[in-house]
């Protein structure tokens, strides 16, 4: 009897549902794919397309930190440039694309992927260029409904939606803009000041088209740029707005490109730390565990100074330079040493550490308490923030270009600032000066460059499956009922009482160790898969980009075709999963 194929369906076509694909034909079982994708292009995803992307921008990884693909993006580029006459443009395995470019590369990948596939006998089918507009889970199947009004029946299902950012079609007529992206829709020539809120690696993707938009960069001998705006735009000027008054790092060279350290905790380690805590995974053993101890091996001179800090301590000091020192003057400081740590590829080994630790936690955060969650949120997390962003050198320097001819500025708003928008177009910006002084500043032109925002359970884009409770609010246990209503007390919304237990909803839907999404009974669903971190945001606090597609994928594979799974999941010391009768 012939084996009957099991229909998956890919929601998405980026890099997620790349790497996706890639572990499901590795497994050469009898399966058909259908992919489904809103743009015309696989591959290429949000980031790396002309909808989040232009000319100037470039990737903040270099080509040897990339995960396995059927090319290195080295052999795929001497390739295409063979076809090339007047190529002149070089690169290296340490250097950035700009993203555009490595978006061809991933498309081209896919496409590899996919007849790689189909030579196995894979079936598999592409559906570009449409949109997915609804999901609902039938208990033994799954219904995908597109645009068209038109349905189709699987097995299984993976969401890989990819990046989610806001836009609005009065942005223009306001001058009040949600994110800065597509980035075509900044090419603005502005002779004022323009306000940014944020100053991460999407800031400075809205700073590069402002910039061109606006003046022209020029290089001096020294390799130092020069920046210079047009005579349109005597006037121009661009304002960093953050909460803490300070720029991100500068990427610097990796000795483990793919931040997989083989010193961190495994499962079993994870498990039997949670069997001693109450069920819950302890953010000071992971940072002792996946930081501090790799430390001493990498670094043993920082390590004898901060091994007796707690976390709370080092990430105090850690910071306190960065308040000390003005942000650009830190910035090239940092460039150069990053140009150091590049050209002797001898890497900065506390930061590097900082990104496996962050790669590392972001799986088994599901099983922090409530309380450590806080923490981590209010004290490691930031720091983690700024150094991983790895922006480039070359970004760095056309920040410092800016600043220097009076273009680019940042001032620190703290955590009690506001917005406030115009009637006749532009902003308000409500803020407290580092010298106490109440300012009221106005802007025509505003960019909310905050980055990727986490969706939460009641915008969950995929109605059918929230509406039967299919997918449900992820949260976290708090070990303390006093610790909950002290929280509680400023921040009602955000717990609740489920059981007996007080709980902290955090962004987005809960899902367990394999990525399968849990109902609102606690069970989780084997038919139904979510790589897309912003709709699981709360519970994947690291966006660690293809590294992330890369791991996802693998442990959803490992549960996707293996029929039936009723592992018991223990989330924050509760055991809320059982089992569920879905697909086999």
């Amino acid at each position: 009897m012939k084996k009957e194929h099991t229909k998956i369906a890919l929601i998405g076509g980026g890099p997620a549902a790349m790497f996706m694909y890639k572990e499901i034909i590795a497994q050469n079982s009898a399966v058909h794919v259908t992919i489904f994708e809103r743009s015309e292009r696989l591959g290429a995803g949000m980031p790396y397309s002309k909808c989040g992307a232009e000319a100037e921008h470039v990737t903040n990884v270099s080509a040897n930190e990339i995960p396995e693909l059927p090319q290195t993006p080295m052999e795929w580029w001497e390739a295409r440039n063979a076809d090339i006459a007047d190529s002149t443009t070089n690169y290296s395995p340490y250097k950035v694309f700009p993203r555009r470019i490595f978006g061809d590369y991933l498309e081209s990948q896919f496409n590899i992927l996919i007849s790689n596939g189909r030579e196995k006998g894979i079936k598999t089918d592409i559906c570009t260029g449409t949109m997915v507009n609804d999901i609902n889970y039938l208990g033994r199947s799954v219904i995908v409904s597109v645009e068209g009004s038109k349905s189709y029946l699987f097995d299984k299902v993976v969401i890989c939606t990819g990046h989610r950012f806001p836009t609005d079609k009065d942005e223009a007529a306001t001058g009040v803009y949600k994110s800065p992206y597509p980035p075509q829709k900044l090419s603005l020539q502005l002779n004022h000041a323009v306000a940014i809120k944020g100053a991460s690696l999407t800031a400075v993707d809205a700073i590069k088209t402002l910039a061109r938009a606006n003046g022209a960069f020029s290089a001096r001998k020294n390799d130092e740029l020069v920046y210079k705006p047009d005579t349109d735009s005597p006037d121009f000027k661009i304002v960093l707005h953050c909460r803490s008054g300070m720029l991100p790092a500068v990427r610097f060279h990796l000795a483990d490109p793919h931040l997989k350290n083989p010193s961190l905790l495994t499962e079993v380690k994870i498990e039997e730390h949670k069997r001693r805590n109450d069920g819950f995974l302890s953010l000071d053993y992971i940072f002792e565990k996946d930081f501090l101890e790799p430390l001493r091996q990498s670094s043993p001179d920082l390590y004898n100074k901060v091994k007796d800090m707690n976390m709370e301590r080092f990430v105090d000091s850690m910071l306190e330079v960065r308040h000390r020192v003005d942000p650009f003057v830190m910035m090239r400081s940092e460039c150069n040493e990053a140009a150091k740590s590049i050209r002797r590829k001898e890497s900065v080994y506390w930061k590097e550490m900082l990104g496996v630790l962050s790669f590392a936690m972001n799986y088994p955060a599901k099983y922090f308490s409530a309380e450590d969650m806080l923490r981590f949120k209010a004290t490691l997390h930031p720091l983690i923030s700024l150094v991983i962003a790895y922006i480039p050198q070359s970004s760095c320097r056309e920040l410092l270009a800016l600043h220097k001819a009076g273009s680019l500025d940042l001032v620190n708003v703290g955590n009690d600032s506001s917005i406030e928008q115009r009637p006749g177009g532009g902003i308000t910006y409500h803020y407290t000066d580092e010298a106490g002084k109440d300012l009221e500043i106005n802007y025509n032109t505003f960019i909310d460059c905050t980055g990727q925002p986490h969706i939460d359970l009641s915008d969950f884009p995929f109605k059918g499956l929230a509406n039967a409770g299919t997918v449900s609010q992820a949260r976290l246990a708090f070990r303390s009922e006093e610790a909950a209503l002290r929280y509680k007390a400023d921040h009602p919304a955000d717990v609740e009482i489920v059981a007996g237990t007080y709980y902290l909803n955090v962004s987005g839907v809960a899902v367990d160790d394999r990525f399968r999404i849990v109902d609102e009974e606690g069970r989780a669903n084997d038919a139904i898969y979510m790589m897309a971190v912003p709709l699981m945001g709360g519970y994947n606090p690291d966006y660690s980009g293809l590294d992330f597609c890369e791991e996802a994928s693998k442990r959803i594979a490992e549960s996707l075709l293996k029929g039936k799974e009723h592992a018991v999941m223990q989330l924050s010391g509760r055991p809320v999963l059982r089992p569920m009768d879905s697909v086999a």
